[in-house]
């Protein structure tokens, strides 16, 4: 079959920068399921190392590094596939310290783009965001749409994914842009005023506390399972695409007082927060044509799972 396939074939490198944090954890968990060694490189600012402890020094190899003022080349020389998804992520505090966010996110993007550069590496993918967007007028907002960069952090993640294309095309290189919708699943980053709804819904839900609903909670956002994520980036690898960029979502709108629902309990609504758009929904159409991907787990289903844990 062609699972055994790639399982028998000698093992792959793969290098994840951020590989400590919620969506990294879950892609090594996943690459070392079929058989791939794994280094992380993490600063461990948002990254947690309980994250990634129930896996063997034989198949992962935790560095601790700040990728943003390092120079990466030895770390590279065997890889195959780079993982970048190491990045400073919330709005707020990039409006607070600006300079911050570029060092993390577009220094340490060039960083990474420097050393995979001499590498004979098999694709290269870069997690880009859909901040990119701003507050979309085209629903649902496709990779064409247009780009408006409402604050900071959408701003160097963007910069971020421009030097990935330019680089693969200049180079030839085999990168490939992600850009994020709302991820949410095990793992996720449920601590600090800023973490993401589901995230705040999660803690205040076991502290027992009422919901923070923003605004009149009508605003709606694509959420994307993390597990429906892994399984791109699994794709992708296995597929010949290069130098493209796909959004990553469900492609559908849920609004923030169905995720409400779902969790269940008392709501408290707290005033709107600047620079967040009223609404966000993924096309998905040149993902699952490209890639022959498609997300599979509802929102219902993955909030559920959530829960249970």
């Amino acid at each position: 079959t062609k699972k055994n396939l790639i399982i028998n074939v000698k093992f792959k490198n793969s290098i994840i920068t951020g590989g400590a944090g919620f969506v990294g954890s879950n892609l090594v968990d996943r690459l070392v399921s079929i058989g791939h060694k794994v280094i992380v490189l993490d600063n461990f600012v948002s990254g947690k190392k309980s994250n990634l402890s129930h896996h063997s020094k034989k198949n992962v190899k935790i560095i601790k590094i700040d990728i943003s003022d390092k120079n990466l080349d030895k770390y590279f020389k065997k890889a195959d596939y780079i993982f970048h998804l190491a990045a400073l992520a919330q709005i707020i505090p990039s409006f607070k310290d600006p300079n911050k966010y570029f060092k993390n996110n577009v220094i340490g993007t060039l960083n990474v783009l420097k050393s995979a550069k001499k590498v004979k590496i098999k694709k290269l993918i870069y997690a880009a965001s859909s901040s990119c967007y701003g507050a979309p007028k085209k629903f649902p907002t496709s990779e064409k749409d247009k780009i408006d960069l409402k604050h900071p952090y959408a701003a160097t993640k963007f910069i971020g994914e421009e030097l990935v294309m330019r680089y693969a095309s200049k180079f030839k290189m085999p990168n490939i842009s992600f850009r994020f919708f709302n991820v949410y699943g095990p793992r996720l980053n449920v601590s600090g005023q800023y973490s993401a709804v589901i995230g705040n819904f999660l803690s205040q839900t076991k502290t027992r506390k009422p919901l923070t609903v923003v605004g009149d909670g009508k605003q709606t956002r694509d959420f994307i399972h993390v597990d429906d994520l892994i399984n791109a980036f699994i794709q992708v690898i296995k597929s010949k695409s290069v130098n493209k960029i796909y959004n990553l979502g469900s492609g559908k709108r849920t609004s923030i007082n169905t995720i409400a629902k779902i969790f269940g309990g008392k709501k408290k609504f707290i005033p709107i927060r600047p620079g967040e758009p009223k609404n966000s929904v993924a096309n998905i159409k040149k993902i699952k044509k490209e890639i022959n991907w498609k997300p599979k787990i509802s929102i219902e289903q993955g909030i559920k799972k959530l829960l249970s844990n």
